[in-house]
């Protein structure tokens, strides 16, 4: 039996649901990907962390974020290539029990600190 899937730690939830081709009268199809997938990209691409990084920051292993990763940049090409829409949605993710106003805009969010420095008093 399969081991089950753990959550991805996700900061904050998109500030978009998605984007769309300009200037296209006729739909095409929707690419949809999932919020894991767009944390992913806006950790590693956006804010420059490794994916080590990543990994420790979203708690899942590096080579799930390796596969995510991959999968997300696919997607994107596939929107840019031939001018589809993109849908951010779904996935199996859990928001940060620390967030804040803050939470996600820098390098390293700051609930990480946060857990960092809980992890300490406790030992």
């Amino acid at each position: 039996m399969p081991r089950p899937r753990k959550c991805r730690r996700v900061c904050s939830l998109p500030s978009i649901e998605g984007v769309a081709p300009i200037g296209e009268s006729e739909m095409t199809d929707d690419i949809v990907m999932s919020v894991d997938e767009y944390e992913v990209l806006r950790l590693i691409d956006w804010q420059g962390l490794t994916q080590e990084e990543c990994a420790a920051q979203m708690e899942i292993a590096r080579t799930t974020v390796t596969g995510i990763y991959m999968t997300a940049r696919r997607k994107l090409a596939d929107v840019l290539v031939n001018g589809k829409r993109l849908r951010i949605d779904g996935g199996e993710f859990a928001l940060c029990e620390h967030r804040t106003a803050g939470c996600g805009a820098g390098r390293a969010c700051p609930c990480c600190k946060i857990r960092k420095s809980e992890e300490l008093e406790d030992e």
